[in-house]
């Protein structure tokens, strides 16, 4: 059982308030704006900035409480923490990096099968893929054997399919170690997929606390849609005419009448928008 209750001032325009329990083995995701506070919470909890005064206490063990002028090391909480970027070792091999946290080779054989790493046991980060990369800071953070990991949007410099395979690997490594997880995210798909209880955060204060699907559902959800697109080409073809447009990295055509396409030219910048659609939904295959 994690109990968090404290106060701390980040700036002029920020106090952050939490008063939260996590109950062991949750995976818990803290979502909200960018500046509203999610990455300083997961600091305080690792003892890397210290909260103005509260209670911070892990299993009956206290971390911090500002009345018994008690401030646990860093070193001493058992945190595994993630940060954006991987930050190893360079010089160090992939398994140095993780002896290096601890010198246990057992455990890291253990999760170097658990995360199917081991061939890459020898090889140094500049010849890792990011996701690779990643997935070695995980175990890294694992080494220690911490009650809580922390992530601070790990997957945010990985494309799609290294950020889908590595949720999947925290996933099973969250239900097979029995870890208690603590996920910063502003992302909505990654917060459903991965956690089971979400905190939204805004300025500085927990305004909700429930299962994601439940939180995300009960936003109001339009049944309209606009894009903002390029005219590429205009051409007319019987009674209607064909516009080429592209949005993003995607060229479309699309019928309009002659009439619309009149005050068009190529060039343009415009809005496709519609209030009811059946749209068509294909699964992305890597």
């Amino acid at each position: 059982m994690i109990k968090l209750d404290f106060v701390k001032k980040v700036n002029n325009n920020l106090t952050l308030k939490v008063k939260k329990e996590i109950d062991d083995n949750e995976f818990i995701a803290i979502f909200g704006e960018s500046g509203a506070g999610k990455t300083t919470i997961l600091r305080i909890i690792a003892g890397l900035e210290k909260p103005d005064f509260g209670k911070i206490i892990v299993d009956d063990e206290i971390w911090f409480d500002s009345n018994k002028n008690i401030n646990l090391k860093p070193q001493k909480r058992k945190i595994g923490f993630v940060f954006q970027e991987h930050a190893l070792f360079p010089n160090m091999s992939v398994y140095e990096n993780l002896l290096y946290a601890k010198n246990d080779k057992n455990r890291a054989n253990l999760l170097l099968k658990l995360t199917e790493l081991e061939d890459l046991k020898q090889r140094f980060p500049h010849e890792l893929s990011g996701g690779q990369k990643q997935r070695v800071a995980l175990i890294r953070a694992l080494m220690r054997e911490p009650k809580i990991v922390l992530l601070d949007e790990p997957f945010s410099a990985l494309d799609m399919k290294m950020r889908e395979s590595l949720q999947d690997e925290i996933i099973k490594i969250h239900n097979q170690l029995k870890l208690t997880t603590i996920l910063v995210s502003h992302e909505i798909a990654e917060v459903i997929k991965l956690s089971n209880r979400v905190f939204i955060l805004k300025d500085g204060q927990i305004i909700k606390d429930d299962k994601p699907i439940s939180i995300f559902t009960k936003q109001k959800i339009t049944s309209s849609f606009k894009l903002n697109a390029t005219v590429l080409d205009i051409k007319d073809k019987e009674n209607l005419s064909i516009l080429t447009l592209s949005f993003g990295s995607n060229i479309i055509e699309i019928s309009v009448s002659k009439k619309e396409a009149k005050e068009l030219k190529v060039g343009d910048s415009i809005i496709i928008s519609s209030k009811s659609f059946n749209p068509i939904i294909e699964k992305i295959k890597f």
